[in-house]
């Protein structure tokens, strides 16, 4: 039967393509499968259905264990039990065993509750995924959709076929779409149409992405600059407050304890205080040379990260666009 549908859909196709000289036929898919599992609103009614089929699981085992405990008493109540009385306890058995079928037929038979549920699930979503499958191929020109998901039998699919997540996107923008204000709905109408020329575009897309990536190469530079430049400002201000308060103790007279201390030791204690002085001096400068050297390093490495983000755009973008020239020729 599948061999059969497609070549009548074969034949179709060879038959549009005779009435369709000025363009090539375009034909996409969809997986249904992959949608269902990506509509919120099928995905919490699901969840919901897996409750209540486990919640019927539970009850079978319960009933299963309920008939195991009557078959045990009876089999070890029977020697003591007259004929009648046995007959009675097996009736009862076999009526509680019809009642568990029944119940497993009622809710997980050809015919029940789960696969009816199912259905009525799975039912709105189909229909919304029909008009937008309908919508999205009078906008982009397609003359047939498949569902790869179903019975027709595709050996190969290439995923720039795949509309999938454009009708994924349609049913979750007409959902997001009425809990927006005006405002709002003018906003998202202008980002579901750029994500639309990016879709249709890839090469689009990787131009934008490397001018996002340049312009994130920028601000970080801008920044670490910025980050530089205050610690720079802070030490400045650092200095100039410990001259300030050193020019201000010694117009007031006032002498600290270790300046004290200082007067009142001898010249090699001097000279020792000011060997220190010296070192400590020097230690602030070889720190400062270290803190400037690696400021240079990070924005070589910054600069060579930008250089070998740019190459690999570059490649990605010459990528996209020889796929692209490969699906013109194809189609």
């Amino acid at each position: 039967m599948k061999k059969y549908f497609a070549i009548s859909i074969l034949l179709v196709a060879l038959g549009f393509k005779a009435n369709a000289q000025s363009r090539g036929i375009k034909i996409g898919y969809i997986d249904m499968e992959y949608i269902l599992q990506n509509v919120p609103d099928y995905a919490e009614a699901k969840n919901q259905l897996e409750q209540k089929a486990q919640k019927w699981k539970q009850d079978i085992e319960t009933k299963k264990v309920e008939i195991a405990k009557l078959k045990d008493a009876l089999k070890t109540e029977s020697a003591l039990l007259t004929k009648e009385l046995i007959d009675e306890r097996q009736e009862e058995i076999k009526f509680q065993e019809d009642e568990l079928i029944d119940f497993q037929q009622k809710k997980f038979g050809p015919e029940g509750d789960l696969i009816i549920q199912k259905s009525v699930l799975i039912k709105p979503i189909q229909d919304q995924v029909f008009t937008a499958v309908q919508d999205i191929a009078e906008l982009k020109k397609f003359d047939f959709v498949f569902d790869k998901s179903s019975d027709l039998t595709i050996l190969f699919a290439a995923k720039r076929y795949d509309i999938s997540d454009q009708v994924v996107r349609t049913i979750t923008r007409a959902e997001r779409r009425q809990q927006l204000s005006n405002k709002e709905l003018k906003a998202q109408e202008k980002k579901e149409y750029e994500e639309d020329v990016t879709d249709e575009n890839p090469a689009l897309a990787a131009r934008q992405k490397i001018l996002a990536d340049k312009k994130a190469a920028r601000e970080k530079m801008v920044a670490d600059k910025k980050a530089a430049a205050e610690a720079k400002k802070a030490e400045q201000e650092a200095k100039r407050k410990e001259l300030a308060d050193a020019k201000a103790a010694k117009k007031s007279g006032t002498v600290s304890a270790d300046e004290k201390n200082t007067g009142d030791r001898k010249p090699a204690e001097n000279k020792t205080t000011a060997d220190s002085t010296a070192t400590a001096s020097q230690a602030a400068k070889q720190d400062k040379a270290a803190e400037r050297a690696k400021l240079i390093e990070d924005r070589k490495k910054a600069i060579e990260e930008k250089k070998k983000k740019m190459l690999e755009d570059r490649e990605a973008a010459k990528k996209a666009k020889e796929d692209k020239k490969a699906a013109a020729k194809t189609e």
